[in-house]
Protein backbone atom coordinates (compact mmCIF):
# COMPACT_ATOMS: atom_id res chain seq x y z
CA UNK A 1 0.00 0.00 0.00
CA UNK A 2 0.99 3.47 -1.05
CA UNK A 3 0.44 6.34 1.84
CA UNK A 4 0.96 9.68 1.07
CA UNK A 5 0.80 12.22 3.89
CA UNK A 6 0.11 15.80 3.18
CA UNK A 7 0.39 18.82 5.52
CA UNK A 8 -0.62 19.09 9.09
CA UNK A 9 -3.03 21.04 9.83
CA UNK A 10 -2.63 22.71 13.98
CA UNK A 11 -6.67 23.63 13.78
CA UNK A 12 -8.01 19.92 13.52
CA UNK A 13 -4.68 18.66 14.82
CA UNK A 14 -5.16 16.21 11.42
CA UNK A 15 -3.00 15.23 8.39
CA UNK A 16 -4.54 14.35 4.75
CA UNK A 17 -3.71 11.25 4.12
CA UNK A 18 -4.12 9.40 0.42
CA UNK A 19 -4.19 4.98 0.81
CA UNK A 20 -3.40 3.49 -2.90
CA UNK A 21 -3.55 -0.37 -3.48
CA UNK A 22 -4.12 -2.19 -6.50
CA UNK A 23 -5.51 1.05 -8.06
CA UNK A 24 -7.77 1.68 -5.39
CA UNK A 25 -7.89 5.27 -3.61
CA UNK A 26 -9.00 6.07 -0.66
CA UNK A 27 -8.56 9.68 1.11
CA UNK A 28 -9.75 10.56 5.10
CA UNK A 29 -7.83 12.52 7.38
CA UNK A 30 -6.23 11.25 9.83
CA UNK A 31 -5.18 12.47 13.45
CA UNK A 32 -1.96 13.60 14.09
CA UNK A 33 0.36 12.41 17.03
CA UNK A 34 1.91 15.38 18.97
CA UNK A 35 4.83 15.10 21.15
CA UNK A 36 5.08 16.38 24.97
CA UNK A 37 5.15 20.20 24.07
CA UNK A 38 2.32 19.93 21.82
CA UNK A 39 4.57 19.69 18.31
CA UNK A 40 4.04 17.91 15.27
CA UNK A 41 5.68 14.55 15.29
CA UNK A 42 6.15 13.37 11.74
CA UNK A 43 7.82 10.17 12.44
CA UNK A 44 4.56 8.92 15.22
CA UNK A 45 2.09 10.58 12.33
CA UNK A 46 3.52 8.29 10.13
CA UNK A 47 3.35 5.17 12.16
CA UNK A 48 -0.76 6.32 12.92
CA UNK A 49 -1.28 6.35 9.39
CA UNK A 50 0.32 3.31 8.55
CA UNK A 51 -1.91 1.48 11.36
CA UNK A 52 -4.93 3.31 9.52
CA UNK A 53 -3.79 2.11 6.61
CA UNK A 54 -4.03 -1.83 7.32
CA UNK A 55 -7.41 -1.14 8.32
CA UNK A 56 -7.99 0.59 4.88
CA UNK A 57 -6.01 -2.20 3.02
CA UNK A 58 -8.87 -5.24 4.46
CA UNK A 59 -11.68 -2.80 3.78
CA UNK A 60 -10.00 -2.16 0.23
CA UNK A 61 -10.28 -6.42 0.24
CA UNK A 62 -13.46 -6.47 1.21
CA UNK A 63 -15.12 -4.29 -1.12
CA UNK A 64 -15.74 -1.85 1.10
CA UNK A 65 -13.59 1.46 0.21
CA UNK A 66 -11.75 2.98 -2.48
CA UNK A 67 -13.08 3.28 -6.14
CA UNK A 68 -11.11 2.71 -9.19
CA UNK A 69 -11.44 5.90 -10.30
CA UNK A 70 -9.47 7.32 -7.36
CA UNK A 71 -12.68 8.64 -5.59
Amino acid sequence: MKINIGKFDPATRTVPVTFTEGGKVHRRPVNAVLDEAGEYDRKGTRARAEEVGAGVSRKFALGLLGSESGE
